[in-house]
């Protein structure tokens, strides 16, 4: 059976940038100088890098990495891509690690190549989930832990162990309207005011709307066509098609993926591993998304996002100080 990872643009690097424009500049090379479409020029030689064109309006050399994830990268386009394939197609996530040994090079490039990635499959702009008709459920999970890591006491038997709640784990709400997409989002505290603000700006309130027995949704539920929920307490899990069984069947493969393979995630990062996984989730093989689709899909979210190693560092600089 011949492997994926053999096409043509995951082993050529003119072949690589012939891809990726196809996708980026479906229409015709677009100058990022004057912006200016099908108006350029592609420059060959032996000496001339691959995919370089030229504007002939404002005469400035420009190539499909400008404006996008790939923008001042030594990495080679085929290497992106591979990584790309990689990542997408991995349903509970890759380790940089894993990253690094198959692409070779530092873990550096492999750790920072992989937060551009989760950038381009970031789809939470795309507008709000469900709509008329449609079932959005909700809920929350609890993750990482805070900067500190968990609390520990010490037990007179056993020794020292860790605290049992979620004070010292981040919390992540996630909405999935069923048949369809994923959002998840990172929240400081659940409280009434934030689950209210992640649930009204991301799901559209002619949903109807399925959570499980916690207060806040009461509120929160009136905005919507209707609202039903399952009391967890009195192990009440289905009651028509009232039910959190889609977001937790999410929440099975999420924390499987930050916990088996990530294995340590930091506070100031985790904002960007929810995208992952709702990608994968939101572009899953049930309604006829394959790996290869899924990356083609990833690499049309490239264009226009930027995200710098310097950005990305000091803000973990930032996060750290306070």
């Amino acid at each position: 059976m011949k492997s994926a990872l053999t096409a043509p643009h995951l082993c050529n690097e003119e072949t690589a940038f012939a891809y990726v424009e196809s996708h980026l500049w479906p229409d015709g090379p677009v100058c990022p100088h004057c912006g200016t479409v099908d108006q350029a020029t592609k420059l060959k030689g032996k000496s001339t890098r691959p995919g370089l064109w030229k504007c002939r309006a404002c005469r400035k050399p420009f190539t499909v990495r400008m404006r996008t994830i790939f923008e001042s990268s030594h990495v080679p386009m085929h290497i992106w891509l591979q990584a790309i394939y990689l990542i997408c197609s991995s349903k509970k996530g890759i380790s940089t690690r894993q990253i690094q040994r198959t692409i070779g090079g530092s873990m550096k490039t492999a750790w920072f190549l992989m937060h551009r990635i989760r950038l381009a499959m970031d789809e939470s702009g795309s507008g709000p989930l469900g709509g008329e008709g449609a079932i959005v459920e909700s809920d929350e999970t609890y993750t990482v832990y805070k900067e500190g890591g968990p609390t520990w006491i010490l037990h007179p038997e056993y020794g020292w162990q860790r605290k049992v709640g979620y004070g010292d784990k981040i919390p992540v709400v996630t909405l999935v309207e069923r048949g369809g997409k994923a959002r998840s989002v990172k929240v400081e505290n659940v409280t009434a005011r934030e689950v209210r603000r992640v649930v009204m700006e991301n799901a559209d309130t002619a949903s109807h709307l399925r959570t499980d027995q916690a207060n806040m949704y009461r509120a929160i539920g009136r905005q919507f066509a209707s609202h039903e929920a399952v009391d967890h307490s009195r192990e009440e899990w289905v009651r028509g098609d009232a039910h959190t069984q889609t977001v937790e069947g999410f929440f099975s493969i999420f924390k499987r993926g930050m916990t088996g393979v990530y294995q340590h995630c930091s506070e100031q990062h985790l904002h960007r591993y929810p995208a992952e996984f709702d990608f994968r989730y939101s572009n899953r093989v049930k309604p006829g998304v394959d790996d290869t689709e899924r990356t083609r899909r990833a690499i049309k979210g490239a264009g226009g996002k930027r995200l710098t190693y310097r950005r990305t560092r000091s803000q973990e600089a930032e996060n750290s100080a306070a």
